[in-house]
């Protein structure tokens, strides 16, 4: 998965794109009442640890359970 398809995926978490700086895409979510960024590198394929660094971050703000989420994206 590239870090575009992942952007347009957590558009169903309230993340909108901000920002499209040189080969990151800075997006922005305030679903849960404060505003929360984060930073995906735009190429393709994301790096394994990239990408579940970010799950990582998007499931503590949502206040879910990773695997949960992960399901929710990917399955």
């Amino acid at each position: 998965m590239g870090g575009g398809e992942l952007a347009i995926q957590l558009g169903r978490y309230g993340y909108r794109p901000v920002r499209h700086s040189g080969s990151h895409i800075r997006l922005t979510s305030t679903v849960m009442g404060k505003q929360h960024h984060i930073t995906i590198p735009a190429h393709k394929p994301l790096k394994v640890g990239t990408l579940s660094g970010i799950i990582d971050d998007v499931a503590a703000y949502l206040q879910v359970d990773r695997k949960s989420l992960i399901d929710e994206l990917f399955g």
